[in-house]
């Protein structure tokens, strides 16, 4: 899947500041995708519809119900994400790639009626109080989210990032374009409204790029169910991974001291959810240097290496690439773990700045501090799981996945315990954990 890795090689092979900057900046949006930019544009909105829709807390009851549909989407559709990932890559190296297109329509086609299904009766009996237009929004949002998650899977595989940028563009100038237009005549039903159909114009635009892309003569198809086309540990593994990243969450919004009800069963953390959401803004960068340095520099030798073992080259030839291998996976890994670093830096230098900005008490800055240092763990994470998905490693990714949601919620049963000056203490633990346990484990293979 490294299409969108040998279009950045012609943009570094420029040999040029703009051809470099150009690169970072494509990687930085596609790999952060619909989940980083998607937190901009839920705290824009929340910021721009201050002291214009009444009550106040309708913008907190907008942006926790889009976190939910985030939360149910991501953990739902992780249980197909890196199979089907896996079973578009088998396909392309088959040189079958007219079983691609049918396929993902036969997916999008289960995800979207799984989806209705858990929704529809969630949203009829738990939200009484909320609108019927809450609530069809709610089912169709949790719909078009787990589509949008499943087209995901393409984005580092097309060599169209260009088209990838402005379809991301559009549709998330239209989520915040949509949902101040109806925000005067709907309250807090036109916020989710302008929400789902924004997303909803992202979603048609990423179909359209992967028709674009793929071609076939049957519509659908589901040979993806069949024994075998898709592998079990693969579902489990991206099930647990996001599970161990919202885990933490999911307890401080339902333990009694910190977390409190806001919109019919969904709860919320307002110490917790405000620093955590702010850190994962910083991660563009290092998810930026993550694509650039794993699709090009180690995906490079990568190739040359296993075209070596499979076409006879000679064993000094085939050494020299597997040390080539490791040493841009080695680069790689600490070029993420400096970004990451200085993106700390920054935070704590001008957290306080950016806190007084938005309006949010200093009190959170300890937290912000410490989250900040958990999603730079967490994109190091992505890092040494991604290396070792190309070498198809995936007893030893299960296991760090698995570890991932353990860890998280000992040690944030731990923090919760001893009180505020030790909150989001757990996330961060469990994240530097693992990622230790993989940097041993990476070590070895």
């Amino acid at each position: 899947m490294a299409g969108i890795g040998f279009e950045l090689r012609k943009l570094l092979k420029k040999q040029t500041y703009s051809g470099l900057l150009q690169a970072y900046a494509f990687a930085g949006l596609i790999s952060s995708g619909p989940w980083v930019l998607s937190i901009i544009g839920i705290m824009l909105i929340g910021v721009f519809s201050l002291g214009t829709i009444a009550p106040k807390e309708a913008i907190s009851q907008f942006q926790v119900t889009v976190t939910y549909l985030f939360l149910i989407s991501l953990i739902g559709t992780g249980l197909v994400q890196l199979s089907f990932t896996r079973f578009v890559a088998d396909r392309t190296f088959e040189k079958d790639e007219a079983a691609i297109l049918p396929n993902f329509n036969g997916l999008i086609l289960v995800a979207v009626g799984t989806s209705l299904v858990v929704a529809l009766p969630f949203a009829a009996f738990l939200f009484p109080e909320q609108s019927v237009l809450y609530r069809l929004l709610f089912i169709v949002g949790l719909a078009v989210m787990s589509a949008i998650w499943i087209a995901t899977v393409f984005l580092t595989g097309m060599k169209h990032y260009r088209s990838i940028v402005f379809i991301f563009f559009i549709g998330y100038s239209a989520t915040l374009g949509l949902a101040m237009l109806f925000r005067p005549f709907l309250g807090m039903d036109g916020l989710l409204l302008g929400f789902v159909l924004g997303h909803y114009l992202l979603l048609m635009g990423m179909i359209w790029l992967v028709y674009r892309n793929y071609h076939s003569d049957r519509f659908i198809a589901f040979d993806i169910w069949k024994p075998g086309a898709m592998y079990w540990s693969l579902m489990a593994t991206g099930f647990f991974f996001n599970l161990g990243a919202w885990i933490d969450k999911l307890m401080f919004w339902y333990f009694p001291d910190t977390g409190q009800q806001v919109i019919g069963p969904l709860h919320a953390s307002v110490i917790y959810d405000f620093p955590i959401f702010l850190s994962y803004l910083s991660v563009i960068p290092g998810m930026a240097v993550f694509l650039v340095r794993i699709e090009t520099d180690f995906v490079e030798y990568y190739i040359k290496f296993y075209d070596a073992v499979r076409e006879g080259a000679t064993l000094d030839y085939i050494e020299r690439m597997r040390n080539h291998m490791v040493y841009h996976v080695q680069r790689g890994l600490f070029d993420i773990a400096k970004i990451q670093a200085i993106a700390v830096l920054v935070t704590f230098a001008l957290g306080g700045v950016l806190l007084e900005w938005i309006g949010i008490s200093p009190l959170y800055l300890p937290l912000l501090y410490v989250d900040v240092v958990g999603a730079a763990m967490q994109v190091v994470l992505l890092g040494i799981l991604n290396v070792l998905f190309y070498l198809d490693q995936r007893r030893a990714v299960l296991a760090l996945t698995m570890m991932l949601p353990a860890t998280n919620v000992v040690f944030t049963s731990i923090s919760l315990f001893l009180g505020p000056a030790w909150f989001g203490y757990g996330f961060a633990l469990s994240m530097l954990v693992t990622v230790l346990v993989g940097i041993w484990i990476l070590n070895r293979k």
